[in-house]
């Protein structure tokens, strides 16, 4: 496809992993397309707290601009230094002036500009336009030139093909190989059971289910969570609150425990094909990763040798009493040299310049 495309990109946060779930996603595809030869400026609001709880510096592989979270001038400002770039993509969940990007963004197509909808949270977006038929979104999504989706399969392609897009593709989560990797153990999370994800109301039943369950189940066993948000959350006596955990110490939190724990939102089980970034992030360290049950987990980890799946709490809780720290390590081992081969940021990286080479602004760009 064209090569040293001019990106901007408008999400939530490229610095901060506070109250977004993204960053990590963001950081592997936007470097891997760096290291492809594009020029990415990523533009982010100044918003909830988010600024105030980087946990990276502004990256060598994008240009950071950021913009106030208040008031529309800012936002106007980022819009109109974006245009001319020869891609434009508005992500799902910036947190604030979502519906002006989703109008606004369009008004930068031109004849050697494209404008794509990637949206990290396709079943919620999905969801609100099935729940409101006056949601102008609806008339904005046959506009762009193309809908990229962090996941969901066949059933995401199809419900957004027959909301008008032109084409949806999804573009899974992934691998940072630099970021997430087999680290020493850290005393700080020893235990048998991790969990790690913000507190949000389509998560909270399932980890009730899943984790806090499990845990009263094994009431001799060390469970942990961390996560903005659980602090007023009654919980198990054998559950150690660890709060937010910043990304630096993540791959510690991975491979310190017996198991760490997924826990898919309920939007996202439903839809299926919707691994989230802790998969690839604790697979990646060479954690051994129990899941609760989706559709599509063979696609990316082979269930029983690269993945152990649960469909409830007591599931976890006997999968946790039967896993040995043999078959434990043995199982991240596994799960990491099959992301390695396939589910690299690298893999999606090329995925993406292969879609946006068929897109005619695209080649014309490149001319």
């Amino acid at each position: 496809m064209a090569s040293g495309l001019d990106v901007a990109f408008f999400g939530s946060s490229l610095v901060s992993a506070y109250w977004n779930g993204a960053a990590t996603y963001y950081r592997g595809i936007i470097r891997a397309l760096a290291e492809r030869g594009h020029r990415i400026t990523f533009y982010e609001p100044d918003a909830f707290g988010r600024q105030q709880h980087r946990d990276i510096e502004d990256p060598a592989w994008a240009r950071v601009v950021v913009y106030p979270g208040e008031g529309e001038a800012g936002v106007l400002r980022a819009l109109d230094a974006a245009r001319g770039a020869d891609l434009v993509i508005k992500a799902s969940g910036v947190g604030v002036f979502d519906q002006l990007l989703e109008r606004a963004t369009l008004d930068l197509q031109g004849p050697s500009t494209i404008v794509a909808f990637w949206d990290v949270d396709a079943p919620a977006t999905l969801d609100r336009l099935a729940g409101d038929a006056e949601d102008p979104f609806h008339s904005l999504v046959p506009q762009y030139d193309l809908v990229l989706t962090y996941g969901g399969g066949d059933p995401v392609v199809e419900a957004y093909e027959r909301v008008g897009a032109r084409q949806c593709v999804p573009v899974y989560n992934a691998l940072d190989p630099e970021t997430h990797h087999p680290v020493p153990s850290d005393p700080r999370f020893e235990g048998d059971l991790a969990f790690l994800g913000n507190r949000l109301p389509d998560r909270e039943t399932r980890v009730e289910a899943f984790f806090l369950e499990a845990a009263e189940r094994l009431p001799g066993h060390r469970f942990l969570l961390g996560g903005s948000g659980w602090g007023d959350k009654t919980l198990p006596a054998n559950v150690h609150y660890l709060g937010h955990v910043y990304t630096r110490d993540h791959n510690a939190l991975n491979v310190t425990p017996r198991a760490v724990l997924n826990v898919n939102r309920e939007s996202m089980a439903r839809y299926g094909f919707s691994p989230p970034t802790r998969v690839f992030e604790a697979a990646g360290a060479g954690g051994c990763l129990i899941t609760d049950e989706w559709e599509g987990i063979e696609l990316f980890l082979d269930p029983g040798s690269e993945v152990l799946v649960a469909r409830d709490g007591d599931a976890v809780a006997e999968l946790l009493e039967q896993l040995t720290p043999v078959r434990a390590a043995a199982i991240g081992r596994a799960a990491r040299r099959r992301l390695l081969s396939e589910h690299t940021y690298a893999h999606r990286a090329a995925q993406v310049d292969a879609v946006l080479g068929a897109v005619p602004p695209v080649r014309e760009a490149a001319r």
